[in-house]
């Protein structure tokens, strides 16, 4: 989940929550970062989800894993692009106690991936232009009743 199989073996053990099998996505998935501000792995991943193709992702659940000052929570979504592809996407985002206290199962929320990358990790799209978010909207409905 973090790198060396023992780490990932005292993570799991730690925080069963946060495994592979819990988070619902493959043995490829490489892990929450236990601090993405000392990752520079996470750094670089977070600074290309911000520029990242636009998907819908509907809320499955969430795990608070920390934070100071606003909470830090890993999001598990079900997500749709427009190109009809669908996967279990993983955001660890800070939130902040009203965003939190908002979160509720089959929630929509526009997020951005990585095309090239597919590595299950995605971030909340803040800010996507509505009208860019009802057009993808519109899009995987229209698939979905053809």
């Amino acid at each position: 989940m973090f790198g060396s199989k023992k780490l990932n073996d005292l993570m799991a053990q730690l925080r069963p929550d946060l495994s592979r099998e819990s988070l619902g996505v493959g043995p490829a998935f490489p892990g929450v970062a236990p601090n993405p501000l000392l990752s520079s792995d996470a750094r670089k991943r977070n600074a290309e989800l911000r520029t990242g193709a636009l998907a819908l992702g509907v809320l499955v659940d969430w795990r608070e894993v920390g934070g100071d000052g606003s909470p830090r929570v890993v999001l598990m979504l079900d997500v749709e692009t427009a190109g009809g592809i669908s996967f279990r996407g993983i955001a660890d985002e800070d939130l902040t106690i009203t965003e939190l206290t908002r979160l509720a199962p089959g929630q929509t929320l526009p997020v951005r991936y990585r095309p090239a990358v597919m590595d299950h990790y995605v971030a909340l799209a803040r800010d996507a232009d509505p009208a860019q978010v009802r057009w993808l909207s519109d899009e995987i409905a229209s698939r979905k009743r053809t």
